[in-house]
């Protein structure tokens, strides 16, 4: 295996905050669910759902709950052609155990994992991505028919990026982030 082919994708990996206004090929959406289904999980759990909101009105219907008009976050939601809504469900019985005794909430960990393996694919498709958590979970929860028992954890929006330019990436040293066999 190549790793440096690895860290380029990891590299090229951005939250995109703007899109082209093309449409997303439905073969590219389904390998991206392809590595989100085979991310790792507590116990096998695989304690997610995604709901992949391509209809343009409900797409639009759902980025308005993902802007506020307090604070300047998410005005820019609108433009990605696709929001893919990522559930978390319960997991396995060993795995809510285990979360009971060591204190950990799997299923949100489990939740990330998929979703930056749905994230990577994009990037190797050539789409944009970024990992929502501010939204008005009660509200999209309605919009898309969640049951209530279910809480949604993320909103990803997808697309083709309008700026094809990968930011420099501005990330603390590793001297002061890694630890070697002690954390002093």
């Amino acid at each position: 295996m190549d790793t440096s082919s690895f860290l380029a994708l990891v590299r090229k990996r951005q939250s995109v905050r703007g899109y082209a206004p093309w449409p997303v090929d439905k073969t590219k959406i389904e390998r991206c669910l392809e590595a989100a289904r085979l991310a790792p999980s507590a116990c096998n759990s695989q304690p997610w759902t995604f709901i992949v909101v391509d209809d343009a009105a409900l797409k639009n219907r759902l980025a308005d709950l993902t802007a506020d008009h307090w604070l300047p976050l998410n005005h820019w939601t609108k433009q990605a052609p696709i929001h893919v809504a990522v559930v978390v469900e319960h997991a396995k019985l060993s795995a809510r155990i285990g979360a009971m005794v060591k204190k950990r909430d799997f299923p949100w960990i489990d939740l990330g994992i998929a979703a930056e393996h749905f994230c990577l694919q994009a990037a190797a498709e050539g789409l944009g991505t970024c990992m929502l958590g501010w939204f008005k979970e009660d509200r999209a929860r309605d919009l898309l028919k969640i049951p209530a028992d279910k809480r949604l954890g993320l909103i990803i929006t997808l697309g083709f990026p309008a700026d094809e330019k990968i930011r420099p990436k501005i990330r603390k040293e590793m001297a002061r982030m890694v630890r070697w066999n002690r954390y002093r």
